[in-house]
């Protein structure tokens, strides 16, 4: 529809759409909100209502949908939980007399990384709206919760600005032309991608806006000075949010640059093999998500304290000092069972501060927001008590840090109802006896009918008519009736309204006040409410960041309490730092299969390792399928977690050197919509190992290699291996099931081999789940086909088939690596030709060679071949 030969309304409406194009746009029109053209294609699609249309009379129909305004926060979640984005255009007055077009404005741009909404956000993970730029070799990036106010930027090398991306966990990513040379890859990490103008991202621009935002004279004091690319992409942030929030932002932090060497390092591979915060597999056998290690050991009570841990546990810190604090308040928390107790039961008490002051900071939250916050607050003096108990440094600091902010609580305690309404047009915000002239217009609505009455009373005696009577119509008002065989009695200052057959209706100066007060209370209670509740809400946005600090010591102390139920609970152990790299780990465990098998009244089999820097730092690890080898790969990288990030852990003991990596292969799956196979993506994953780990990173690699051909397989799996050892020098834990590659034990300095035990009996075989030295010389791959179920006429066969090949492999394995005791290779279905007889044939000159000799030639060949 043009625009020219669209209705008054229908401009109205284009011309909001043209600020908003990515948008589906809720145009409100009184107790609806409207959606007309593509997008009422669209959301009645979505969300499987009736779609209609309008104008049908006039010409081109246009299609149009609505939902209920008080009804539309459901609706608006269900279309950004489906990635998609909504502008809310809002009617700016209300309709009266003489107004032909009420004034309509877009108040606001929701997305899935600027969602505040309730109904929309998982209260225990943050909500990241991120921003990432590109510039030759180096990458910017900033992401920001709009709901709880964090706010923090980075650089890096431009390889690992996607991997960095996925890592931060983002809903939503703002990007520029910048950034197309990363369109495939980005596209592929399943986000919603938001367009943006690349000069939002010009560095002096950033620098200015974020200064004045924070009223700051530069930015040196939150680590961005001399980042331009960090500083471009936290001031494209600030300028998106404040075009699409419409809003005040004073709860956003000052952002903080984050010191990539300073954390440990986990790339979005490794935290998907490790199951921290999602299961690989989709459920678990009980058909629930319990799998993970986030829900194993969360025992916080506020969301605030769970989304503390599952950032911590995605950024592990590397300083040493901060860890001790971290675990000097575990320990003493979890030392003092009865303090313990106390604050878990207060705690659990606490809402969500952060989202809370967010909500109301941008004006989406109502009178319930704030009684809640001081709420919150008066836990505080509460919690103290408790606190004062504790002697470490961590935990004095937190008590430091709470603050109740006592005059903001008077002030909500004052002047807001202990129970108020949803919504402030329903009344009853604001506590009786707070303001005098809302007492008074309250008295007057409550008590109308009285008054009316006592001024009946009263202008019955003064007249001595008794039949006088005090009455309303929406026409005339409040009157007085009067009869006409008593008009002789009327008084003077009584004043003609209306004229009827039987009777004469007059008003009085008191009746014409008190009609007055009457019908305008309402509409001036509301108001004075109004007024009451912005005066406390403007109070409760200035003192945001005393508000965050005490919500952030909250969120911290609720995790140090949760850590040490956590280790009081599940038996763990405070773990110890070296200083030359060693790591040693006695009776350790996984602590999800742990918790899984405690469900079932299963006891988890725990094992010990020992690595060192020099002389024993690379691990070889074999043994059969189900023995245990990747659940050992798995405890051992998940300890080192745990306690990097100021947990116990679940061992006897742990000796653990600080990481700065966690690199993990283990597992692999096609990616056939990115043009990659199994193989592929396990040699892309391993490259990326290889180009980036440290002497300083823990790696652990499973079954390199399986993805191709048998000695393709065996070749790279060793020469990865090598690599490692050679180059690198991290500590690595390998599992393999090629065998051959366990004499590097005997070649390499710092490599030795681990098996996982098993017992036979007879043709049978019995997991012992126990990790000691040594290296395994079969994979027992047939008996665990036995035990998976495959028909017993299979097996019997395959086993001739490994007789038969046994020692043909064992030559070719002798050929290629010759050791003091060769072992048995992975089984080939095929009986393979000796690289001899290869030999011989391709030498044969075939134009020369007679049909006698040719015959007698492949009698001997035959004659050797039997004779293997």
């Amino acid at each position: 529809m043009p625009p020219e030969a669209a209705t008054p309304l229908m401009r109205q409406y284009l011309a909001a759409k043209e600020q908003a194009p990515q948008a589906l746009l809720f145009f409100r029109l009184g107790d609806f909100y409207e959606l007309f053209f593509d997008d009422a294609v669209t959301a009645a699609r979505e969300l499987e209502i009736t779609l209609t249309s309008r104008n049908k009379e006039k010409g081109e129909a246009v299609p149009m949908c609505g939902v209920p305004h008080h009804a539309a926060e459901g609706y608006i979640a269900r279309l950004i939980q489906r990635n998609y984005r909504v502008a809310i255009c809002e009617q700016m007055g209300a309709p009266g007399p003489g107004k032909k077009l009420v004034r309509r404005e877009i108040t606001r741009i929701v997305s899935p990384g600027t969602a505040t909404e309730a109904g929309i956000l998982q209260s225990r993970q943050n909500n990241y709206l991120a921003c990432a730029s590109l510039q030759a070799e180096r990458a910017g990036l900033a992401w920001v919760d709009l709901s709880t106010g964090e706010f923090q930027a980075t650089e890096m090398p431009a390889g690992e600005l996607c991997a960095a991306v996925e890592q931060s966990g983002a809903r939503e990513l703002l990007v520029s032309e910048s950034l197309r040379s990363l369109g495939e890859d980005l596209s592929g990490l399943r986000i919603l991608l938001t367009e943006i103008d690349a000069w939002t991202h010009e560095c002096n621009y950033a620098d200015r806006l974020l200064r004045e935002h924070f009223d700051v004279l530069s930015l040196d004091g939150c680590g961005l000075a001399s980042k331009p690319l960090a500083t471009g992409c936290a001031g494209a942030l600030l300028h998106h949010l404040r075009d699409t929030q419409k809003s005040s932002l004073n709860h956003l932090e000052l952002p903080g640059f984050v010191e990539r060497g300073g954390d440990l390092v986990l790339d979005a591979v490794t935290v998907r093999n490790l199951e921290l915060f999602e299961p690989i597999f989709s459920q678990d056998l009980d058909g629930n998500r319990q799998a993970t290690l986030v829900a194993t050991i969360d025992r916080t009570q506020t969301a605030m304290g769970a989304r503390l841990l599952r950032r911590r546990l995605a950024r592990p810190s590397r300083q040493l000092q901060e860890v001790e604090q971290r675990l000097d308040a575990v320990a003493e928390l979890a030392s003092r069972t009865i303090v313990r107790g106390e604050l878990n039961r207060l705690l659990a008490e606490a809402p969500d501060m952060e989202r809370l002051l967010a909500r109301l900071t941008l004006g989406s939250a109502g009178a319930r927001e704030v009684v809640a916050l001081a709420r919150a607050l008066a836990l505080v003096p509460r919690l103290r008590p408790h606190l004062e108990q504790c002697q470490c440094t961590r935990l004095a600091a937190l008590l430091g840090a709470l603050d109740d902010l006592p005059a903001l609580r008077a002030l909500i305690g004052a002047a807001l109802a202990d129970e108020p309404p949803a919504n402030l047009i329903d009344g009853g915000t604001v506590r009786d006896g707070y303001h005098a002239g809302l007492d008074e217009l309250r008295d007057i609505s409550r008590n109308a009918r009285k008054y009316l009455a006592d001024i009946e009373l009263r202008e019955r005696a003064r007249t001595g008519i008794a039949s006088l009577k005090v009455r309303f119509n929406n026409v005339f008002g409040y009157y007085i009736e009067i009869s006409k065989a008593n008009l002789a009695g009327v008084p003077g200052d009584y004043d003609r309204k209306q004229t009827l057959v039987n009777a004469e209706r007059f008003t009085t100066p008191e009746l014409k006040e008190l009609e007055t007060r009457i019908l305008e209370a309402q509409d001036r209670m509301l108001a004075i409410e109004r007024e009451v509740f912005d005066t406390v809400r403007q109070q409760v946005v200035e003192a945001a960041g005393r508000i965050k600090q005490s919500a952030a010591a909250l969120a911290e102390l609720d995790l140090a309490v949760a850590l040490a139920t956590l280790a009081s609970e599940a038996g763990y152990t405070r773990p110890e730092f070296s200083a030359d790299g060693t790591l040693r780990i006695e009776a350790g465990r996984h602590p999800v299969i742990e918790h899984l098998m405690l469900r079932e009244s299963q006891r988890f089999l725990p094992n010990d390792l020992y690595l060192d820097q020099e002389k024993q730092f690379l691990a070889i690890i074999t043994g059969p399928n189900m023995g245990g080898k990747s659940t050992y790969l798995r405890q051992v990288a998940l300890m080192v977690i745990l306690a990097q990030m100021g947990s116990f852990v679940p061992a006897r003991s742990a000796l653990l050197p600080l990481v700065d990596r966690v690199f993990t292969r283990i597992g692999a799956a096609d990616n056939l919509a990115r043009g990659r196979s199994t193989f592929m993506v396990e040699m892309t994953e391993t490259a990326a190992i290889l180009n980036t780990a440290t002497a300083d990173s823990l790696i652990l690699l499973d079954e390199i290699g399986r993805g191709t051909a048998t000695y393709d397989g065996l070749a790279l799996a060793w020469a990865v291996a090598e690599f490692i050892h050679d180059r690198i020098g991290a500590k690595t834990l390998f599992a393999t099931h090629y065998h051959e590659i366990t004499v590097l034990a005997d070649r390499l300095d710092g490599v030795v081999n681990l098996q996982v035990r098993v017992k036979e009996s007879g043709d049978r075989i019995i997991f012992l789940r126990r990790v000691e030295p040594g290296a395994a010389d079969r994979s027992y791959g047939i008996e665990v086909a036995r035990l998976a179920g495959l028909p017993q006429t299979l097996i019997l066969r395959a086993r001739e088939i490994l007789q038969l090949h046994e020692k043909a492999e064992t030559r070719v394995s002798e050929s290629i690596v010759p050791s003091r005791k060769a072992p048995t290779m992975q089984i080939q279905l095929f009986e393979p030709v000796t690289y001899q007889m290869a030999d011989r044939i391709r030498s044969l000159n075939l134009d020369e060679l007679k049909p006698i000799d040719a015959l007698q030639l492949l009698a001997q060949l035959q004659r050797e071949l039997n004779s293997q």
